[in-house]
């Protein structure tokens, strides 16, 4: 078997298999969930363990590499060896600049090529999520950790199902059930609304940017209660992952005005009752996502039981979590699934405050 490869060292371990021959390519593809980081000797499992790119390429080629992208480097792929190496080869392959071994690997080189895999899913691990996604195992487990349940109904999770996708690498199970790497918390949405987004239309990009560059996020999100109202009941059900269907159409949504332009970073799982969107907007075309940026949270929670409470409740989550990632802007959506209530009633909009934060609230 000829591998085309690409060295990235973690630890004492080189992983450096990005490819194969065309006579190999359907048996490597099915091989490329089977590998979990604990297999692996010398895969870090904690952040504690650092990852030592440094120690082992930076002596052999001299070309040193910026403290700060480990830590960043931890979160993404949390020693997810096959993550680990595709963004090696992204920051290193395809890089001509990181060619010049003299010239240092920066924190924003890494966070290029980072958004680079994310963007093109360009390597075979990525490309295969899909059908991954599509295995009733997977999805009886992911659904409601997308969703942001409660918990686990064991009448809707077997634990074998459960114990199939941990050793996938696609979760984890302690200290609770979660995603296993915000590269993951980022890529499976896409992937479940990758379709829909292309099939959003009538929405450009420019109609939400003011003359400051700055998202109008106002009208932005009336435009999506617009498009919910339109749309959600026939969308809802081409989702296989029907009791998400509301979280991964505002996203769908966002990644169709955002792309291209911002980022958009997603917090979701089993018990957080929410999820929590952040979105990266440049203010400068010139200096892009390095230079000023405007920082807006928008919170999705599913209506369960009576307004007010939700609306409290959510309130001072929208709050924690603005306070947390220094955004200038809160917004609160609050879904009502209620078959029985009309649209009209459904659709509304103010302005509330949790202490000094000003937070704007929608129902769709």
């Amino acid at each position: 078997m000829l591998f085309r490869s690409r060295l990235f060292y973690v630890g004492s371990v080189i992983f450096g298999i990005t490819g194969c021959t065309t006579a190999t390519q359907l048996l490597w593809q099915a091989a490329v969930f089977l590998i979990s980081r604990q297999q692996v000797c010398g895969c870090p499992t904690s952040p504690n363990k650092k990852f030592r790119r440094c120690g082992n390429s930076t002596e052999a080629t001299g070309q040193v590499f910026d403290e700060a992208i480990f830590p960043a480097l931890w979160l993404d792929t949390e020693g997810q060896p096959w993550l680990v190496n595709a963004l090696g080869h992204e920051v290193i392959g395809k890089n001509k600049a990181a060619r010049d071994r003299s010239r240092s690997i920066s924190l924003a080189d890494y966070q290029q090529a980072r958004d680079r895999l994310i963007y093109s899913r360009a390597t075979p691990h990525l490309d295969q999520l899909n059908d991954r996604l599509r295995e009733p195992r997977v999805h009886s487990v992911l659904n409601l950790l997308i969703g942001s349940d409660d918990e686990l109904n064991p009448n809707q999770t077997k634990l074998d199902d459960q114990q199939y996708v941990a050793d996938l690498g696609l979760i984890v199970t302690r200290p609770s059930v979660r995603i296993s790497n915000r590269i993951y918390r980022e890529v499976i949405p896409r992937e479940l609304t990758w379709v829909a987004q292309t099939r959003i239309a009538n929405q450009e990009q420019s109609w939400y940017v003011t003359p400051e560059h700055r998202l109008d996020m106002p009208r932005l999100l009336t435009a999506f209660q617009q498009f919910f109202r339109e749309h959600s009941d026939i969308w809802s059900e081409g989702f296989s992952y029907k009791e998400a269907a509301p979280q991964l159409i505002m996203q769908a949504f966002l990644q169709r005005i955002i792309n291209g332009g911002g980022r958009i970073n997603r917090e979701y799982g089993l018990g957080r009752k929410r999820t929590d969107l952040f979105i990266e907007w440049p203010t400068d075309p010139q200096q892009g996502m390095y230079g000023p940026l405007q920082r807006i949270v928008i919170e999705l929670k599913i209506q369960r039981g009576a307004l007010d409470a939700v609306l409290a409740v959510g309130l001072e989550q929208t709050a924690d979590y603005t306070r947390q990632v220094g955004a200038d802007e809160a917004h609160l959506i609050i879904f009502n699934r209620n078959p029985g209530t009309s649209w009209d009633e459904k659709i509304w909009q103010r302005q509330e405050h949790f202490g000094s934060l000003p937070v704007g609230v929608w129902g769709a």
